[in-house]
This record gives C-alpha cells, sequence and structure tokens, in this order.
C-alpha cells in the first residue's frame, strides 16, 4: 500500500521527533550534527532528505537534527550552511536544481560558487521529471501533444512549480525542440500545479514524478513522457520523450548532500560512509522506490562533484541562449 504524502510527513515528523534535540544538547558527550533543507516539510526533497537523515544518528554517535529552513530556492539554507563553522556539524541536503540554477540564473542575488565553497559530501537519489497533460487535451502520448499544441496555440502551456529551475528550462528546451509555442504557467509549489492540472485549469505541467504517478495511475492525468535517455526502472511503462521522437533528454534530477569547504575531510568522509550505509538498507530503498518514485543513488563525493560540474557546462549555454533572468 502506498502511504499518501501527509502520512509520510507525519510519521518522519514522529521520527525528528525522537532523534531531535535542541541546539547545544549532547549525547555522550558529542555536539548535534544539522542538516538544513532549504525547502518546506511535505516537499519531495524533505521525504528524500529525511529518509536518509532520520537513519544517521545510531551511524554518527551523536545527535542528527533536522532543520528546514526554506527560502529562495534553497539559497536561505545553503547561506546558513556557509556561515556556520566548518567543523563537520553543519550540512546541506539539496536537489540540483539549488546549485545549479541559483548558479546560473541572472539576477540570483548569491554570494557563494558551489564549486568553491561547498564540499560535496553523497548523493542520495536520482529521479526522471516528467510531464503530465490534463484529461481535457485528448493527448495519450507526446506527439498528440504536440499537435494538439500546434492547433491551440492560445491554450498550450505548461505548469512549472516556481521559475528558472530545471521544470522551467525543460519546457523551453521541448518548445524548441519540437517547434511549438508553449508558455510557462509558473506555480509556488508543486501541489497547486498538480491541483490545477487535475482539473483541466492548466493544460500540461512538468514535476517530479511524485506529484504525478498517482494521478496518472487514477485516469485522473496523463503522463506522456519522461526527460531521461533512457526508460526508468522506476516506471517502466513510461516511455521518454527522446523514443517518441523529441529528443530532450536533461531532465534527471539528483539530491545531494553538501558540507562547508574546509570542513576536515575526515568528518566530510565520516558522513559519507554513513550516507552509504542508509542507502544500503531495504527499508530505505522500499520507500523510495516505492513511495517517493526516486532511486536510492549513492555517489561519493568526487562523483557528485563531477556530476555538478558537468551539469553546469550543459545548462549554462542553453539558460544565456534562452535570456530568462530573475526579476
Amino acid at each position: 500500500m502506498k502511504l499518501t504524502r501527509r502520512q509520510l510527513l507525519t510519521a518522519s515528523a514522529a521520527g525528528a521527533a525522537a532523534i531531535s534535540l535542541p541546539l547545544g544538547v549532547h549525547a555522550q558527550g558529542k555536539p548535534a550534527i544539522r542538516v538544513l533543507i532549504g525547502f518546506p516539510p511535505g516537499g519531495a526533497t524533505d521525504a528524500i532528505a529525511r529518509a536518509v537523515v532520520e537513519r544517521l544518528q545510531p551511524l554518527m554517535g551523536q545527535p542528527v537534527i533536522i532543520e528546514n529552513k526554506p527560502g529562495a530556492g534553497g539559497r536561505v539554507a545553503a547561506d546558513l550552511v556557509l556561515q556556520a563553522p566548518a567543523d563537520g556539524l553543519a550540512y546541506m541536503v539539496a536537489p540540483n536544481a539549488t546549485p545549479t540554477f541559483l548558479t546560473l540564473v541572472p539576477g540570483h542575488n548569491i554570494k557563494w560558487d558551489i564549486t568553491r565553497d561547498f564540499s560535496p559530501v553523497a548523493s542520495l537519489a536520482t529521479y526522471p521529471l516528467g510531464m503530465g497533460v490534463a484529461l481535457n487535451t485528448g493527448a495519450t502520448n507526446a506527439r498528440e501533444f504536440v499537435e494538439w499544441a500546434r492547433k491551440n496555440p492560445g491554450k498550450s502551456s505548461y505548469g512549472t512549480p516556481g521559475m528558472g529551475g530545471q521544470n522551467a528550462f525543460l519546457g523551453v528546451q521541448l518548445a524548441q525542440t519540437a517547434r511549438i509555442e508553449l508558455p510557462v504557467t509558473p506555480y509556488k509549489g508543486s501541489p497547486p500545479m498538480v491541483t490545477d492540472l487535475v482539473g483541466g485549469h492548466v493544460p500540461s505541467a512538468i514535476s517530479l514524478m511524485d506529484g504525478l504517478m498517482a494521478h496518472h495511475r487514477a485516469g485522473r492525468i496523463r503522463v506522456i513522457g519522461i526527460f531521461t535517455k533512457e526508460r526508468s526502472p522506476l516506471m517502466p511503462d513510461i516511455p521518454t520523450f527522446a523514443e517518441q521522437g523529441i529528443d530532450v533528454t536533461s531532465g534527471e534530477g539528483w539530491t545531494g548532500m553538501w558540507a562547508k569547504a574546509g570542513t576536515p575531510p575526515a568528518e566530510v568522509q565520516r558522513m559519507q560512509a554513513a550516507v552509504r550505509q542508509v542507502l544500503a538498507m531495504p527499508d530505505v530503498r522500499e520507500l523510495m522506490t516505492q513511495r517517493l518514485w526516486v532511486y536510492p543513488t549513492f555517489r561519493d563525493g568526487a562523483q557528485t562533484d563531477a556530476v555538478q560540474r558537468a551539469e553546469l557546462a550543459h545548462w549554462a549555454p542553453i539558460i544565456k541562449a534562452s535570456g530568462f533572468r530573475v526579476e
């Protein structure tokens, strides 16, 4: 049985209460580790982070405190980590969109460089991003949606949870590749966007799959494709856009953990080893794959850094050519 996001959040909150201690409270003489999440409780990043972080305390041998610090696409949490001492007691968990798109989109008032000011610890999960369409479009696959958009230029648009992120630029790529007009309709988060998609108030939406698949399975929307090179083992019945003749394949998202640059390597490696152990736990793997629609994917710090740099290089010319900037 799949749990609802509300049920997962309730369970996570209970787990967090069991492991969290006020700042300054120590266990066995050891200070608490703070893990900052730049998004509110109940979202995809929060759920992925809690699946790992709530199991770290016994492995680290000291309290582990989860702190949600939402705001500015994850920038608030990142800034707080950089304000803390580089002593291995403060970490950030964030989706790839936080470092990549805050770095590349002009207008973001950031004072840090992800490759200079942060030390990657590990990746936690990977997942495809996909597009769902409203039933009133009549489209059952990507090609049919493209034809619908061409015939309905005044009605076609896509929803995205905010502007200037991976979801939004995937829509730009899709429109360019398919040669269609596809204006963006930004939302303040995924829940209101998916609600409008189910109600037929927005014809399409680009999102993580956890917000789309339950409605797809129930027949309330149709997921017409994912933006990755190959089909996902999480949802093997969902085709890629590439195999439908629309070559947009840069839609793999991932969630990682970072420490402040200068954190002692021994502390980074200790956290890295604990994360690796948690991601190998059968209950964690089941939670991620069966309930969150993500795949537990461990990459060490060097591997995460390589993925980060490749992603920056990929998106930089696309974002520059789009002319988009934050107002």
